[in-house]
This record gives C-alpha cells, structure tokens and sequence, in this order.
C-alpha cells in the first residue's frame, strides 16, 4: 500500500523565515522523481526552484501562486510505494537537510504523464488548497507512452548530505559532482556553494583557460510578480507591502542607518588615460575588458594598501573584524529591486576573470536566477550610479560592511591638464566609510589612491 508523505517548504538557509510562491511545476496527480523541481519560490534573496526528495504521485498541493508560507509550513503530499511502473519507490540520497531516507538513490526519471481523470473528490479538495485525503492512496496514474529513462545514479554511502541549498545541488548535479566527497566549509560542514565552485575549478585545473559552467540561467519567460502588482488601493492611497526583496532592501538599509556612524569623502578625478588603457586592452585581441572590472581591480589594490575598510563590526564583542580576502560586492538594478551580487575572492581574479564574473552575476540577477550565497558574504561594495547618468551620490553601507565605494558617470569636462586647459573625461568618486573602523586619514589616503589609478592607471601596476 502507498504511504502518504508530507514534504514542508524547507530552510533555504542565509537566515530566509518565508518564500513566496511563484510558479507551481507539478499538479496534483503528476508523478515526480527524487529532486524533481515541484515548485518556484521567491525569496528576500533569489528565486529557487526547490526538488522534492520523494518519488511518487502529488496527491495535493498547499498555498495558491502568490501566497507567502513560513519555512516548515506544508508544501505538498506524495504517495510513495509503488511507483508509476511497479517499482517500488525509494527515497533521495542527496537531500536538503532534514529530508530524505538512507535508502540507495532513486533512479532519477523525469515522468509528467497526461493529466489522470477524475478519481473521486479527494484529489479535487486537495487541489483547491483543502487538504489531502489520508484515508486512502491514490489511485494510480493511467497508462502512458514508454519513456526512455536515463541511467541509474551512481550508488553512494548512506545518510544525508549536509546541503541547504537546492541550487548547490543542482550545480553539482549538473557538472557530475558528487557531494558526499566535499568537506563543507559552513557551520557544521555545511556545504556552500563556493565549496562545490572550488571543487570544480580544481577538477578543471589541468585544463587551463577552462573554468567550470554556471547553472543555467532561468527562461526568459519566467514569471515576475511585480510590487506594483500586489498594491491595495482605496481612497485615492496606494499602499505596497514591503515584503520580498523590496522589504529586505528597506530592512537592510534602515539597519545600516541605524548602526553604522557613516562618512562620506569623494573627489573629481581625470579618467581619460584609464579609459585609454581600456580601449587599448580591448584592441589587443581576447576577451573584452569592462570598466566595471577595472575599478574593481584599483578597489582590491586600495584595500591592499588601506585594509581597515575591508572589514566589519562586531557590535557585540566590540571588535573589528578584518578580513584577508575580498569579497567584492556590486550593484544591480532588476526588474524585481535592487541587489548586491558577490564576487568571491576579487582580489585574486585578473580583469577578464572578473569582467566574466561580472556579466555572469548580472546575467543571473536579471533574470532572478542568484542563490542566496551568491548575494552575502560581501567584504566591501562598489557602486557605479553613473550608469543612471548621475555624477555623485553618497551611498548608504551596505551593512554588515564598512565602506562603499561610488563611480559617477564619465563625461567630458574642462580640465586643467599639464597647465593648459582641456577637455577631459571626468568622473566623480564618492567613499563612505565606518567612521568606527578608520579616521579620515585612511579614508582620504584611500580614495586618493583610487583616484591616482583611475588618472594614471601605470599606478597600478607597481602594486602587482
């Protein structure tokens, strides 16, 4: 006899409470397969696509597309025991944590027979939200054609493997990475994504030139609710919730307000020659070089030389906390607000591995396909607001960080240039700081550095 399991919305880590449902990807009455996405949620952080760890029929489904569940909270039921072609059905081996059984992994079939007819009231109340019925298992699926079905997972110890993360998984999965091998570097052993990153560009490194492939973006057609479109109005008064990533990003700030006594020091700079060596990289042959990654590269050698804004408060110990690498954080206006996708370990990346990065993350951001580790753990923040086709601006910290640093646009200007007047390419830099972690001396000695590249980019190169 069928047994009827319940499948909660699971903790997506990074400290997420809720999700939204976007997008149902099964129906009451479909058979799924172990890690089968069944259902699209929204995030303060990303949009995730989160697999069941059963195989079996859905026989209900809880929460309509655009309800907002609690981690934990139902999302739907599956009758296991037999599966669509007799066999018995078996449990994930590769799970999120706390799901799953220590049966062998199930043959990974991806079945979606035609929708089976009516079978009794049952399945109808679930489908409308009402609550599966426990008394009895479901009938089976009708006949279908026979589908090819790929080969068998390889067999792998016993146990959970520590992932939060269903889009860690799915990297792995796609690029024949097998978890149980990592040694996770999060708390207790939590496999993160950059450990699975790590484990393929180390898998990769006899081939040079080659860096591992990225998750495949979300179609084009995937579907964004906006704000705008879950505003109430009555008398005249629209009212938005703030809720979802426009409710993290209010949440975030009013902190970063709240705590960190900010400062902000910026200077007119002369872009010209940096804008030259551009040009003449990108002439060069290879790959093209953004301007984004160049500023990222004068941001990683200024936080060589003035460490103290590459770190955070710990308000508690009261102690700054310093950090050795650079975890370089940008951002990006989408569709769906803005976010800060992270570059992990800028400082170790030339200009096309960071101009690649760069049009990755974006890419992903725009089309809401970011993991939530892939928008924390940032050390420092850089900010080009003259792509709004501003000049300055004095950014807000990105909290739990110490500094930000701002680009404006690029535009000609009157310039006093080796005595004579001219016509430049001028950009304003504008830095807010931890008043906490540095005085004005490391602040301004940091920005004037910048400055000193972005003018004479041969600067930079005794740094290297």
């Amino acid at each position: 006899m069928a047994q009827v399991l319940e499948f909660k919305l699971p903790d997506l880590g990074e400290g997420l409470t809720e999700a939204e449902i976007v997008r149902w990807l099964v129906q009451v009455g479909d058979v799924v397969a172990v890690d089968q996405p069944v259902v699209e949620v929204e995030t303060a952080k990303a949009m995730v696509d989160v697999p069941c760890p059963y195989a079996g029929v859905v026989t209900a489904r809880f929460g309509e597309e655009g309800t907002e569940l609690p981690v934990g909270a139902p999302l739907i039921t599956v009758a296991v025991g037999a599966d669509a072609d007799g066999d018995p059905a078996e449990g994930s081996g590769n799970v999120l944590v706390g799901y799953g059984t220590s049966e062998a992994p199930a043959r990974r079939r991806r079945v979606r027979p035609a929708q089976p007819a009516s079978t009794g009231p049952a399945p109808a109340a679930a489908a409308n939200g009402q609550g599966p019925a426990r008394s009895a298992a479901p009938a089976p699926a009708p006949a279908r054609p026979a589908t090819p079905a790929p080969a068998p997972a390889p067999e792998v110890p016993d146990g959970p493997v520590p992932v939060i993360s269903p889009l860690v998984r799915r990297l792995a999965r796609e690029n024949g990475l097998d978890l149980r091998e990592l040694t996770g570097s999060g708390p207790d052993g939590l496999i993160l994504r950059a450990d699975v990153e790590y484990a393929l560009r180390a898998a990769a490194a006899p081939a040079q030139g080659r860096t591992a492939p990225a998750p495949a973006p979300a179609p084009a057609d995937t579907p964004v609710t906006p704000i705008a479109a879950v505003a109430a109005v009555a008398d005249g008064v629209t009212r938005t919730p703030l809720k979802g990533i426009r409710g993290a990003v209010a949440d975030k700030l009013s902190r970063s307000r709240r705590e960190i006594p900010d400062a902000t020091c910026w200077v007119d700079a002369d872009a010209t020659e940096l804008m030259r060596a551009r040009a003449a990289m990108n002439a060069a042959g290879g790959g093209k070089i953004s301007l984004l990654a160049l500023l990222a590269r004068i941001c990683t050698a200024a936080l060589a030389r003035f460490p103290e804004l590459n770190s955070s408060v710990d308000t508690e110990a009261r102690e700054v906390v310093r950090f050795d690498h650079v975890h370089l954080g940008f951002a990006a206006q989408t569709e769906r607000g803005l976010v800060v996708p992270v570059v992990r370990d800028a400082h170790a990346r030339d200009a096309e591995s960071l101009t690649a990065e760069f049009a990755r993350l974006t890419e992903s951001a725009r089309t809401g396909a970011l993991t939530p580790g892939e928008l924390t753990g940032g050390t420092f923040t850089l900010n080009n607001y003259g792509v709004f086709g501003v000049d300055g601006s004095t950014p807000i910290i990105n909290h739990p960080e110490a500094a930000m640093l701002g680009v404006g646009r690029i535009i000609p200007k009157p310039w006093v240039h080796e005595g004579e007047l001219a016509v430049r390419q001028v950009v304003q830099l504008s830095l807010t700081f931890d008043h906490r972690v540095c005085d004005g001396g490391t602040a301004g000695g940091f920005l004037r550095y910048v400055a000193d590249c972005v003018e004479q980019p041969a600067v930079l190169l005794r740094t290297l």
